[in-house]
């Protein structure tokens, strides 16, 4: 008999649950972050815990390294005139900050709450028309009136300008789900996944995105190799967005 078969009934349960519980969290496999270029051990983030999340040398999430991966590979093909045009982008993450910063020469970062180069509303924004000819907002608009946000960010865009998002969606539901009920955080946890969102979006998101002055023109969606080689989430997208001028 082996002595972890005679130890183990001496062993309290809760601990044997615990040790099962850590395990499930030990990394699946080393990735490679395609922003930073390392290679390696990912660590975890979220709650609940997603692992092989976090790139432990720059910090980049799965979706950084997603929306990265499409703009490098020209899935998202972007003509920035560097001289004139002005990029905007909704509370920047630091990694994507950094690297935006090099590449646009007229970039500015928004927030209401936070620090950054503008404060600014993103459901009232205080610009004059057709100002960006990119704005991005990653993670954003589940925490706003996605409504009168998609008007605004329509107005202020150049009629030949982008728009980039990525939300938490779920393919299978038909519509997003809200529930003006969940007021409190730990009931927007329960909700939505997090203590400031005000819903979890379905693949109605399109619809509602479209439906003041921005029209869908591709979406990169997190796939094959890719998944494994930088862990991303499977099925995560990026959204393109162009202004209607029609």
């Amino acid at each position: 008999m082996k002595i972890k078969d005679i130890v183990k009934p001496f062993v309290p349960k809760s601990l044997i649950r615990a040790r099962r519980a850590y395990l499930m969290t030990e990394p699946i496999a080393e990735r490679t972050c395609n922003i930073c270029g390392f290679h390696g051990w990912f660590g975890l983030n979220g709650r609940p815990p997603r692992i092989d999340a976090r790139c432990p040398q720059c910090g980049s999430l799965e979706r950084h390294r997603l929306l990265m991966l499409a703009m490098s590979d020209g899935r998202i093909d972007l003509q920035i005139d560097d001289e004139r045009d002005e990029v905007l982008h909704f509370a920047a993450e630091p990694i994507l900050e950094k690297i935006f910063r090099k590449r646009f020469k007229h970039y500015k970062t928004a927030d209401l709450y936070f620090a950054a180069d503008l404060k600014l509303n993103i459901e009232e924004i205080d610009a004059p028309d057709g100002t960006f000819k990119l704005i991005i907002a990653n993670h954003v608009l589940e925490h706003v009136d996605d409504q009168k946000a998609s008007a605004e960010i329509a107005r202020v865009m150049t009629d030949d300008g982008y728009f980039i998002a990525m939300v938490p969606l779920i393919e299978g539901w038909d519509t997003s789900y809200e529930n003006p009920d969940a007021k409190s955080v730990p009931d927007r946890y329960l909700h939505f996944g997090q203590g400031d969102h005000v819903r979890y979006y379905g693949r109605d998101f399109r619809e509602r995105m479209q439906r003041n002055g921005l029209k869908l023109v591709s979406e990169i969606t997190a796939q094959g190799q890719e998944v494994i080689d930088h862990s991303l989430l499977r099925g995560e997208k990026v959204f393109l967005f162009r202004k209607k001028t029609d």
